[in-house]
C-alpha cells in the first residue's frame, strides 16, 4: 500500500484548501479561480510531468474533479470560473463519484517482470530450471522470453539475488474485483457495474488518475446559505485528528455547522439490530450472517458472490441510522457524513436520510481554510454518548464484537473476521459463499458470524484518510475510553 504521504495527495489536498478559501471569500466563481494552476506551477519553476504548461492543465483538470465535476466532460475552451459556476448552481451531487483523468494515467504496461542488473548469471539458475514455461534463457545474465512468460513469478521467487522484479499497473492490482482495464488508448476504465468504490485504485495510482468527485463545495454552500446542515462524523474521524471529540466537534461549530452528532450514536443501533437478526437466524437454524456496515463488502458480495448474498445482514449502517435520527431531530435538515470512505459516497447516493458525504481529507481543507486550529478551541460539553463498543466500529473486529456484547447468550457465536478486500479476501468470501450454498461444509476455524472489512484495519484505514494507520489507533483507543 502507497504511504498517505505523497506528492499526489499533497496536490489534491492543496487544491481544496485553495478552493474553499476561495468559496469562503465568495471568489470561487471569479477570475481568481483562473489563477489557481499558474500560482502552483509558476514559470521556470521544476514540472513534474514534460512541462509547465502540460502540468498547469493537469491542475485545471484536478480542479474540475475537487468541484465535483467529471473530468470526462472538461472542454478546454471553458475557464474555471464558468465550471465552479456550474458548481455552485448544482442542486445535488452527479454521477459517477469517481472521475479518471486520462491525461494524467501513465498507461502502464500490463504486468510483467525483469531481470534487473542485480543478476549474477549464478551457476545454480535457479529462474531458469523452475521456468514451467522454459521462458528464460541466461547470456551472461537471464532474459526472459515475454512471448512464452505467463507470469506465474516462480522466477521472481526463486532467484536469491531478488534480481527479477514484478512490475504491475498499480490501480489494477489493487482492485479486488477486476473493475479496472484498459481500454482502446491503452488508459484505465472503470467498469462501473464491477466496481465496489472501496477507493483502492485511488489510493494506489501514483499519477493521481483515479479521482474522486469532491462534494465540499456544495457543504460550504450551504453553509454560507444560513441552512441547518449537521456534520454527522464517524468513529473513524475521530482517529484522523490528535484531539478529544469535543474538540472536535467544537471545530464543526467553528466552521459553520449547526449541529453535530456521532455516527457512533447510529452504531450503536446496528449493533443492537445486529444481535437481535443473528440471534434470530442461529435460532432458524442458518449456516451464518455476515455484518453490514461496510457498503463497499455489500456490494461486491451483491455483484460478485451471490451466493452469500442471503447471509448479509438485512440491518442498515451507522450512517443511515444517525442520519435518519438527524432528520427526526431537525427537519429540514441538511446532513452531511464525514468519513475516510468512498463507498460511503456511494451509500450516501441510495440513502434518503443522507444529503451530502465528505471525507477527511476535505474537512482537513476546510478547517484550514478557515484557520480553525482544534487545539486552541473550547470543548463541547457532550449531552449524549455512545457506548464504547459504538465508537470501536471503526476498527476491524469491532462491528462483531459490539454483536457478541449484546447477545444474551454468547455460546452460540463464532466469530470470524475478513480484514480487508483483497485476492485473498474475495477468495474468502467465496468460500463462505460455497458453505451456503452447500458445495462445502463448514471448516473448524470458519465462523458463523463473519465481519468484513473492505479496507485492511478497518475504517481508520480507509482511502481518504489523513493519518497513518498505528497514530489512528492510538487515537481511537482514546476515543473509545472518552
Amino acid at each position: 500500500m502507497m504511504n498517505i504521504n505523497n506528492n499526489a495527495n499533497n496536490v489534491k489536498r492543496e487544491l481544496l484548501v485553495r478552493l474553499a478559501k476561495l468559496q469562503l471569500e465568495g471568489k470561487l466563481d471569479s477570475r481568481e479561480i483562473n489563477k489557481i494552476p499558474t500560482l502552483m506551477r509558476p514559470a521556470r519553476s521544476t514540472p513534474i510531468g514534460c512541462c509547465i504548461p502540460h502540468d498547469r492543465e493537469l491542475l485545471r483538470m484536478r480542479i474540475l474533479a475537487k468541484m465535483g465535476i467529471s473530468v470526462e466532460n472538461y472542454n478546454d475552451l471553458n475557464d474555471l470560473d464558468e465550471y465552479a459556476s456550474e458548481a455552485l448552481k448544482r442542486e445535488k451531487p452527479t454521477w459517477p463519484m469517481i472521475t479518471v483523468l486520462h491525461e494524467a494515467c501513465n498507461g502502464c504496461v500490463k504486468q510483467n517482470f525483469m531481470v534487473t542488473n542485480a543478476c549474477q548469471g549464478c551457476f545454480a539458475r535457479p529462474c531458469m530450471v523452475n521456468c514451467p514455461k522454459k521462458a528464460i534463457h541466461i547470456v551472461h545474465h537471464a532474459h526472459i522470453d515475454a512471448d512464452k512468460c505467463t507470469h506465474c513469478g516462480l522466477c521472481e521467487q526463486n532467484c536469491p539475488y531478488h534480481a527479477i522484479i514484478r512490475i504491475t499497473v498499480p490501480c489494477e492490482a489493487a482492485c479486488p474485483v477486476g473493475a479496472i482495464s484498459k481500454g482502446e488508448d491503452g488508459h484505465e476504465v472503470i467498469d462501473f457495474h464491477k466496481c465496489i468504490y472501496c477507493g483502492k485504485c485511488m489510493q494506489e495510482c501514483p499519477f493521481g488518475a483515479m479521482m474522486d468527485k469532491s462534494q465540499l463545495v456544495d457543504v460550504i454552500k450551504h453553509i454560507m446559505n444560513g441552512e441547518n446542515v449537521v456534520a454527522l462524523y464517524a468513529p473513524s474521524i475521530a482517529s484522523q485528528f490528535r484531539v478529544s471529540s469535543g474538540l472536535l466537534e467544537a471545530g464543526f461549530l467553528m466552521a459553520g455547522f449547526s449541529n453535530i452528532m456521532e455516527v457512533a450514536v447510529g452504531a450503536d443501533i446496528t449493533a443492537d439490530k445486529e444481535a437481535k437478526e443473528f440471534a434470530e437466524r442461529m435460532k432458524r437454524g442458518e449456516k451464518l450472517m455476515t455484518t453490514s456496515c461496510c457498503s463497499a463488502y455489500v456490494r461486491a458480495v451483491h455483484i460478485h458472490v451471490p451466493d452469500l448474498d442471503p447471509c448479509v445482514s438485512e440491518t442498515r449502517s451507522p450512517m443511515h441510522y444517525a442520519a435518519e435520527l438527524a432528520k427526526k431531530k431537525y427537519p429540514d435538515c441538511i446532513t452531511v457524513f464525514i468519513g475516510p470512505c468512498l463507498a460511503k459516497r456511494r451509500e450516501g447516493f441510495d440513502d434518503e436520510n443522507v444529503d451530502y458525504v465528505i471525507t477527511a481529507e476535505e474537512l482537513t481543507a476546510f478547517f484550514s481554510a478557515k484557520d480553525i486550529d482544534l487545539t486552541k478551541l473550547t470543548s463541547v460539553e457532550k449531552t449524549e454518548k455512545p457506548t464504547s463498543s459504538a465508537r470501536n466500529f471503526a476498527r476491524t473486529g469491532g462491528v462483531a464484537d459490539a454483536v457478541r456484547l449484546r447477545l444474551a447468550d454468547d455460546s452460540i457465536i463464532k466469530q470470524d473476521v475478513i480484514n480487508g478486500l483483497d485476492i485473498a479476501g474475495m477468495n474468502k468470501l467465496r468460500h463462505y459463499g460455497d458453505i451456503e450454498a452447500g458445495r462445502v461444509k463448514a471448516g473448524e476455524n470458519d465462523g458463523n458470524l463473519v465481519e468484513v472489512m473492505s479496507c485492511c484495519g478497518g475504517c481508520i484505514a480507509g482511502p481518504c484518510v489523513i493519518s497513518k494507520i498505528n497514530i489512528a489507533n492510538m487515537q481511537l483507543d482514546k476515543y473509545v475510553k472518552e
